[in-house]
């Protein structure tokens, strides 16, 4: 059956190049995905400028016990721990690294230029080497990168003002070097960069340098013993980057579940795309399958035909797959990290793991489909054969009915979760939930053609006449082609419009929760990063300001009620913090106590949100852990509400600034007294920049706009998930609409042979297009509706989805045109042959 099933295949060739696209692209998304999951669980990322050391010593940024939960400010060691470092045997010495943010002041004092400032002595680590003038070599001086000054206008000898710490300080630029790390670097004297970062005494790294020839694992294993006890971590090879960078750390591992999301939903949209595919391409050889049936071919001798043949296809489309995977794999990573979801320090690692999933994938769905169209075509009698091949009996079964309401419950599980899960939350159960109700509906597809072609037949005779009564006809009499066409039509309307509409109406609800919480007039930042926080105690003596209060955001973790038991990780709660001074906490945000009072938080106290209390009553005290790790014990002072999914806890700013990287506050919300004009305030508020150089001030539309680009990061990530999946879509559409019209030469040529027109032909297959347009559109916007409904319900509080109605009727145009525009040409095409040709025609 093997050769026969390869004699097959060019008789056949139509029915096999669709399979072969399905599948071809299918397996290539999904080995690329394969390879990003991959990368996720490496989060290689070669080192830059700690690459001469060998071993490289940092904080360890996981909670203790766990490693899911990351602390999101930098972890630092003490730099007393370099002596226990240097005394283990095949340690020559240590260098130790800072880290710092600092801003080149522009002209205006108003804008300026990024950069990140070290200690001199970690130059060696990379190495960065002078190409003009010497090394800093007290107070005042510089080093700076030779790209950085090149980008900023500066050269040794000159002079330049750096913000850092909140105040400004004069240096003169004393060399430039040029090194493997990033082209923004600054070094000053160890001194002074120990005094930048604003905590003397820490470090953020030590550089481990070994004798020649000494084992580089052996060594770390022993530094390892040397600062057991402290919250460090010791690494070697490409993780040593993540000393560099502590993102990588805590944001690469949101490639696993990138990937995991990404590569889920294009594997299952394979799964239905080559199903649907290989399902119609062997509904359409029923002839054949009939007389192999009549002259005596058994029921495993059909089936081993098929999937010999699906087997054949397989094999080359998964095997050339294999070419452009990994690429798609790079692509996305690249795509990530140039648009700030991911570090992009981190660098793309897969090996044949991927491939072999990727590869097994496809096989398997396209054997599985296979053996389920085998399974149909060889539970034909012989008696019933010719019968069966000239007119459609059976177009459903039990089997499809019991697995098409597993599909639909499961679904209308998902839903029900969706629809009382926290907004920010509710997408991950609302994607996954469109995809069981496409699959749902797409095993119910035979029985819900016939159902709406039922409804369309008598519109659709008394608008086209002759044409568009034949059209229905076919589709009456062949439901299982006419499911086939539809069910593409279907995933790629549904698919497009739930995930579009997904995404604006997550970010309408963001936006809200952003508006809703907001009531201040003007915020006060700096281009710095931040500014003192004794600077709001200067915003509110200022004339015309109502109220001011500190806005410092960072997360912490509310300590598990019960210690956990042996062997098991720690289950601690994850809380965003804000930072806030009372005084103004009322007047400037739209948080109010539900218990206690805010006014109440000062020094060691919390504000818990009303539904995250974890069995807390007032005058508890709570055990916390700030974003650098440290432990406190807060005492519960009031409790507020907050909108579902958005809850946060404030802490007294003064507390929380001293557990931040940057120890300074990033905003100040200021709202004006009563007939102050807001221009005149914001001019009286710009003066302070003569005390605190980079200070800025921006009105609520600015504050609005600034983070509305911040969602854009999400915004550009989810349409980039929905142009891979919903483009495969679209090529499956018009794969599957190809294969559907080109099939039916002998069809077309004896309608020539009895006197039908051309155009008469293309009457009646303009009509078919449209029913399974309408069809498709139909039941793609069912998926939708009770995909977005619980979504719109859980974000908004409201069934309807947030979003221009244009997004509806492009989509719905673009079906329309699509599935019109390859049905058309592909009925041309096949026009082209002679009526008498029909003779020589096989099915």
């Amino acid at each position: 059956m093997i050769r026969i099933s390869l004699r097959t295949l060019r008789h056949h060739k139509g029915g096999f190049v669709a399979s072969f696209i399905a599948l071809f692209f299918g397996a290539a998304i999904v080995i690329g995905c394969g390879g990003l999951f991959e990368t996720g669980l490496h989060k290689a990322a070669p080192p830059e400028r700690l690459s001469a050391a060998p071993v490289v010593v940092t904080g360890d940024q996981r909670y203790p016990g766990t490693r899911r939960d990351m602390f999101v400010e930098r972890i630092t060691l003490d730099a007393s721990a370099a002596g226990a470092i240097e005394s283990v045997p095949g340690v020559t010495g240590t260098v130790s690294d800072v880290s710092f943010p600092v801003t080149v002041a522009g002209d205006d004092k108003q804008s300026g230029t990024g950069a990140t400032g070290h200690g001199w002595s970690s130059a060696q680590l990379a190495p960065y080497e002078l190409t003009e003038g010497e090394a800093p070599s007290g107070s005042g001086q510089a080093v700076l990168d030779a790209r950085l000054a090149e980008r900023t206008g500066l050269a040794p000898g000159q002079r330049v003002q750096f913000l850092f710490n909140g105040d400004a300080k004069s240096y003169e630029i004393s060399g430039l070097v040029s090194g493997p790390g990033g082209s923004d670097t600054v070094f000053l004297s160890d001194e002074e960069a120990a005094l930048a970062t604003g905590r003397p005494g820490k470090v953020d790294a030590f550089g481990v340098l070994t004798e020649p020839g000494a084992d580089v694992g052996q060594v770390a294993d022993q530094v390892r013993e040397a600062v057991d006890g402290q919250p460090a971590q010791v690494l070697t090879g490409d993780e040593r980057g993540w000393a560099e960078n502590p993102d990588i750390v805590a944001e690469g591992g949101k490639l696993i579940t990138l990937a995991s999301v990404f590569g889920g939903l294009s594997a299952m949209v394979t799964v239905f795309v080559v199903s649907s595919t290989l399902g119609l391409s062997i509904q359409q050889r029923q002839r054949e399958m009939a007389l192999l049936r009549a002259i005596g071919t058994t029921p495993a001798q059909l089936r081993r035909l098929i999937l010999g043949e699906t087997l054949f296809i397989a094999v080359i489309a998964t095997a050339l797959a294999c070419i452009p995977g990994p690429r798609i794999g790079r692509f996305l990573l690249d795509a990530f990290a140039s648009n700030g979801v991911v570090p992009d320090t981190i660098v793309f690692r897969a090996g044949g793991v991927p491939m072999i999933i990727g590869a097994g994938a496809a096989m398997i769905t396209a054997l599985g489909a296979a053996f389920i169209a085998a399974r149909a075509a060889a539970r034909t009698r012989p008696t019933e054969a010719l019968a069966e091949a000239t007119l459609q009996r059976r177009w459903f079964s039990g089997m499809r009915l019991v697995f098409a309401l597993l599909c639909l419950g499961g679904g209308t599980a998902l839903a029900l979760v969706t629809a009382n899960m926290d907004g920010p939350s509710a997408g991950s159960t609302a994607t996954p939930a469109a995809m069981l109700w496409t699959a749902g509906f797409g095993l119910l597809g035979p029985g819900l053609a016939k159902m709406i072609t039922a409804v369309l037949r008598g519109p659709v005779r008394a608008v086209s006449g002759l044409a568009g009564r034949l059209a229905t006809l076919n589709a009456k009499e062949r439901s299982s082609r006419m499911a086939g066409a539809v069910m593409p039509v279907m995933l790629a309307t549904g698919l497009a419009t739930a995930l579009i509409y997904l995404q604006t109406t997550q970010s309408s609800g963001s936006e809200k929760a952003f508006d809703e919480s907001l009531r201040a007039d003007l915020v006060v930042t700096s281009v710095s990063g931040g500014l003192p926080l004794d600077t709001v105690d200067a915003v509110k003596a200022l004339p015309g300001v109502e109220a001011a209060s500190a806005q410092v955001s960072s997360l912490g973790f509310i300590e598990p009620a019960q210690p956990p038991e042996e062997d098991d990780e720690p289950e601690p709660t994850e809380m965003p913090l804000q930072g806030i001074t009372p005084e103004g906490v009322d007047r400037t945000t739209a948080f109010r106590a539900s218990d206690g009072s805010l006014d109440a938080l000062r020094g060691e106290t919390v504000a818990l949100p009303t539904k995250s209390t974890g069995g807390h009553r007032l005058g508890d005290m709570v055990p916390m852990r700030m974003g650098d790790g440290g432990e406190v014990s807060l005492k519960l002072v009031a409790t507020v509400e907050s909108r579902r999914g958005y809850e946060t806890a404030l802490v007294p700013a003064s507390l929380l600034v001293e557990h931040t990287d940057s120890g300074l506050v990033p905003q100040i919300m200021v709202s004006a007294a009563a007939g102050t004009d807001h221009a005149q305030l914001s001019r009286t508020l710009s003066a302070l920049s003569e005390q605190h150089p980079g200070l800025r001030v921006s009105d609520r539309a600015t504050l609005g706009a600034v983070y509305a680009e911040q969602d854009e990061t999400q915004t550009w990530m989810s349409y980039l998930l929905l142009g891979m999946v919903v483009g495969y879509a679209t090529i499956a559409l018009v794969n599957t609409q190809v294969l559907a019209t080109t099939e039916r030469r002998r069809e077309f040529m004896l309608q020539r042979l009895i006197g039908s027109t051309r155009r008469q032909v293309m009457q009646m297959m303009t009509v078919e297009a449209a029913l399974v347009s309408v069809a498709g559109i139909v039941l793609g916007l069912l998926v939708a509706g009770l995909t977005l409904v619980p979504l719109s319900v859980s974000v908004l509080g409201s069934p309807m989805p947030d979003g221009s109605p244009w997004i509806f009727i492009g989509v719905i145009t673009a079906a329309c045109a699509l599935t019109l525009a390859t049905t058309l040409a592909s009925t041309t095409i096949v026009l082209r042959s002679r009526p008498g040709d029909v003779v020589g025609v096989r099915e």
